[in-house]
């Protein structure tokens, strides 16, 4: 079936949940309120459905080509991403002083979420581009900048990220790629990267690859790594293209999932060494890829979504056609669609659920990462960005996570017919594989959640959120329908387990770091089924508003339905997850190594 973007449930949660006529009051956002918003969501829309979404069944058909180090999208890719381009979609969240909209990330990341419903192998190019491009924004010099931005931001060039070698994966102390400094104030580069994305196509003029290197004499470990910029192709005084760098594709991977997307093995240096220009300080790599790192972090969590949503939107489409079986309850004297048969409804509403709860924290967080960088006041970007950064390892794990389990929920609706590749459910469970793995698997982003989020600040910031979380109960018990209060009533346990962990993680983590560190991705698991659960709360509030004011009531109502559900069978998750954390710890490592 064909993509259709959500535009109802993004468009309630970016005017009710993100509050987007907030944003539109902070300095650079002056005209981006909803009017804005909708009008852009309708646009994207119409892109993705028309022009991404026929070429996802493609691309995983017909991958991208490698033959002697030249790599060939899939047919119909490079046409797609000229008219990306034309769109000026790359640049819609950048800079306008380079030629991007500069609209908020809060439009942006619902425009990104359709890119990746809709085809993910190739909205990857562009999610990794603009981390190329906040990478340069924050630490690139002028002459960087003004070298390199403009085309990246409009879509003429792409950007990669250069992290792995293939004696270093998660654990970059061990990159051994080296920069030699030149008389010239370049560096040549030398070294092996492997599993880079889009890191060789045809679809772009050039390719920036920001790569980390270690200068000569540096030291050892994470302190010793510097980025730099190596393109593919040199860029003469005018702008223009010179000759071929030494840097090369020397194969690309075969992969499970996101086939059309090539995974490339780039040599440096080769043929005398590739020429390389430092991106800020040396040493300072490692800080500076984490620019990189954080939006590609939040990119990743809404592909998550995306691939979820996709997945469910075609399970549903299935399960109306599919006619198989008479509903146990009698209401249809001969078979009937299985979508009347009350397992397939629960497999459906989880899905929806858990698309839905992801998608409003990932708008929130959205929101808060707008106002952290553009509000007036100080003290609340500082308190917005805390908010945004706590939340990016819930939306990165838990959201893709999730994608794990509604995809294989939509195989699962399919029955036999979802095991068939001719069928594409099973495309949408092998691409979320990699969700959970690049740019950090799920337990690298509870060490984040735990060391740096929780543990870090004594769970101040957890436990403030607790409070926020305490305020929307009372307000539903307030409400006092009985969806509210039930909702209300699982909240209220969610968060007391989940402040229950912030104190065992606060008051343990260095006396015994194997007791928190083995629940870490439980704990990662329940804050980020309780923040979600906390935003569909907040969104049933103004649903419940809505629908006694006769507004649209057909989606109020299924968002209440829907909420309810989440409240009665993802959020009572959390309770149990406590106590296996809290209480479970010891049977973790208890077991003798050689009983393996």
């Amino acid at each position: 079936m064909s993509y259709v973007a959500p535009l109802k449930d993004m468009l309630f949660n970016i005017k009710h949940l993100a509050d987007i006529e907030q944003i539109a009051q902070l300095p650079g956002f002056e005209d981006a309120g909803f009017e804005t918003a909708q009008a852009v969501l309708e646009e994207a829309a119409k892109f993705t459905e028309g022009v991404l979404s026929p070429l996802n069944w493609e691309g995983d058909k017909n991958p991208s080509s490698w033959r002697d180090g030249v790599v060939t999208a899939t047919p119909g890719f490079k046409e797609a991403f000229h008219q990306f381009a034309q769109g000026g979609w790359q640049g819609l969240q950048h800079p306008v002083d380079f030629g991007g909209q500069g609209l908020p990330k809060t439009i942006g990341a619902a425009c990104g979420e359709m890119q990746n419903s809709a085809n993910m192998s190739f909205a990857l190019c562009p999610l990794l581009t603009d981390g190329a491009i906040e990478a340069l924004l924050t630490a690139g010099s002028d002459e960087l900048k003004a070298t390199y931005l403009e085309n990246l931001v409009s879509g003429k060039w792409t950007g990669t990220m250069n992290l792995t070698e293939p004696q270093a994966g998660s654990d970059l102390a061990a990159v051994r790629s080296r920069a030699e400094p030149q008389a010239d104030g370049s560096y040549k580069v030398f070294g092996t990267k492997i599993f880079i994305t889009w890191g060789e196509h045809d679809m772009a003029e050039n390719i920036v690859h920001l790569v980390l290197a270690r200068v000569s004499g540096a030291p050892e470990g994470v302190k010793g790594i510097s980025l730099f910029v190596v393109p593919k192709f040199m860029v003469n005084k005018d702008g223009s293209l010179g000759d071929r760098n030494d840097v090369h594709c020397v194969s690309i991977e075969h992969k499970m999932g996101i086939k059309a997307s090539p995974t490339a093995v780039l040599q440096f240096g080769d043929h005398g060494g590739a020429i390389g220009y430092l991106v800020g300080q040396e040493n300072r790599g490692l800080e500076y890829m984490f620019i990189m790192m954080n939006a590609a972090r939040f990119g990743v969590g809404v592909q998550g979504i995306a691939i979820a949503e996709r997945a469910y939107q075609k399970a549903v489409s299935f399960a109306k056609d599919r006619v198989q079986s008479r509903p146990v309850d009698g209401s249809f004297p001969t078979s009937a669609a299985i979508i009347h048969h009350p397992d397939v409804k629960r497999m459906l509403m989880t899905m929806r659920a858990y698309v839905e709860g992801c998608r409003a924290m990932a708008t929130v967080a959205a929101a808060a990462y707008d106002t952290s960088h553009h509000h007036a006041d100080a003290d609340v970007r500082k308190q917005s960005l805390a908010f945004y950064e706590f939340l990016v390892p819930l939306i990165k794990g838990y959201s893709t996570e999730m994608s794990l389990e509604v995809t294989s929920l939509g195989v699962q609706v399919h029955g036999g017919m979802g095991f068939i590749e001719e069928t594409g459910a099973a495309q949408y469970y092998r691409d979320a594989k990699i969700l959970t793995i690049y740019e950090g698997t799920t337990a690298i982003q509870a060490n984040d959640l735990v060391g740096r989020k929780t543990a870090r600040d004594g769970g101040q910031m957890a436990k403030s959120l607790a409070v926020l979380i305490e305020t929307t109960e009372a307000l539903l018990i307030k409400s006092g329908s009985a969806d509210a209060l039930a909702v209300a009533k699982r909240l209220k346990a969610a968060r007391e387990a989940f402040v229950d962990v912030v104190n065992f993680v606060a008051s343990n983590t260095k006396t015994s770091p194997n007791a928190v560190f083995s629940g870490s991705v439980p704990y990662l698991m329940l804050a980020g089924n309780l923040m979600a659960g906390w935003q569909l709360a907040r969104g049933l509030l103004v649903a419940q508003e809505q629908l006694a004011q006769g507004v649209d009531t057909g989606f109020m109502q299924a968002k209440i339905t829907t909420t309810r559900f989440y409240a009665d069978h993802l959020l009572t998750k959390a309770p149990g997850i406590r106590d296996a954390i809290v209480e479970g710890a010891d049977s973790v490592t208890a077991l003798a190594l050689d009983a393996f």
